[in-house]
């Protein structure tokens, strides 16, 4: 078995879009609201459970809102007819390395958050680890946002042309299309991996840098992105994003509102392209806590059955049986949004955000 997990939250490997996380289509905050109160009674696991366009409905309870809409056929993205999850038992402490447990045991109680008074929030004694393993009030729905942030990777995460990482998109048409690209995902302060410095200076003042180049299709190859992300958030709340354009043969800064914008011309936008769910700032964006669910995902998955395109249910590009058994993860769920004096002009209301409560990364994410 393999860990879904390693593969989605460490760059752009085996995806196809749209894919697990993002759901296609308008749904407003009120049917958010009726999801927590219509799943407030989940009842047992159901271990054994083979869910299919003909009963989803008796296990509706465990899923969140986008997958429920993909079952109704609410939107042109759906379920297809043919549509199987089999359940299987919670596997859990099989994610996080030791030292990251370590790190957060040791540095967790300490790490704090203020708000300024521009209503900026500002996290405090954070050096490594999952900030706040046990997120508690005043600022429960913040302190989830910030253990998603700053979820764990790999202290160096590479894919280069010899193991370029693949996404597949899809549109309406049914047609896919295939986007390889090279990746470097580095972690340039707060490292907890063994053999690597806490601190690198090869970044002055960043804690966390994303560097990607197109690889295929042809016209848009050397295409790159470059992402720093600053420890100090109140200084530069948002990151630093240059993209090389190989028809200009030089690279520009993009503006703080271009966050919003597409990348290499995806769905996602430059806050949605990290599989944790959020590539923002925890500066100048804050969360509202909804509900303790649990949720089905595909935490685990063997890797000979997902392969592109036989282990996919096209076009909507889900999961197939072989992928493996899905569970019903322990899960906190909040409403991710920017602070109001920031949120003019910006592209969603809210991001609802289904975080595993053992990783703290996203498994499922719906912006609004």
């Amino acid at each position: 078995m393999k860990r879904l997990w390693r593969v989605t939250a460490m760059g752009l490997l085996l995806l196809a879009l749209p894919t697990l996380g993002w759901t296609q289509g308008t749904t407003d905050r009120s049917e958010m609201d009726q999801w927590v109160k219509d799943t407030q009674n989940q009842g047992p696991s159901p271990v054994g459970a083979r869910i299919t366009m003909a009963n989803w409905q008796q296990y509706k309870q465990f899923m969140p809102l986008g997958m429920q809409k993909l079952f109704q056929g609410t939107y042109f993205w759906k379920m297809p007819a043919n549509v199987e999850i089999n359940v299987g038992p919670v596997v859990s402490n099989t994610f996080l390395p030791k030292t990251w447990v370590e790190a957060t045991e040791k540095y967790g109680p300490q790490t704090q958050v203020e708000v300024l008074p521009n209503g900026h929030y500002v996290i405090k004694n954070y050096h490594g680890g999952t900030p706040f393993p046990n997120p508690q009030e005043p600022h429960k729905g913040w302190k989830i946002l910030a253990n998603v942030f700053w979820g764990y990777v790999p202290s160096v995460y590479v894919n280069g042309p010899n193991n370029y990482g693949s996404v597949w998109s899809n549109d309406r048409f049914g047609n896919s299309n295939t986007t390889t690209l090279d990746v470097v995902y580095r972690w340039s302060d707060f490292n907890t991996d063994p053999g690597f410095p806490v601190k690198q200076d090869y970044a002055p003042g960043t804690w966390y840098t994303e560097w990607l180049m197109e690889e295929s299709p042809e016209q848009a190859r050397y295409t790159s992105s470059l992402n720093l992300f600053f420890v100090d958030q109140e200084k530069q709340p948002f990151p630093d994003t240059f993209v090389f354009v190989p028809a200009l043969r030089r690279s520009l800064r993009l503006a703080s509102t271009a966050r919003c914008s597409p990348v290499f011309g995806f769905d996602w936008s430059y806050d949605d392209a990290k599989t944790n769910g959020f590539n923002g700032s925890t500066s100048i964006y804050t969360g509202e806590f909804l509900a303790d669910r649990n949720i089905l995902t595909l935490a685990h998955y063997n890797e000979d059955g997902a392969i592109f395109p036989g282990g996919y249910l096209m076009p909507l590009g889900f999961p197939k049986p072989s992928w493996g058994k899905w569970e019903t993860r322990a899960m906190a769920v909040a409403d991710v949004h920017r602070i109001a004096s920031e949120a003019q002009g910006y592209c969603y209301s809210s991001r609802i955000i289904y975080a595993d409560k053992e990783h703290w990364n996203s498994d499922w994410v719906e912006p609004l």
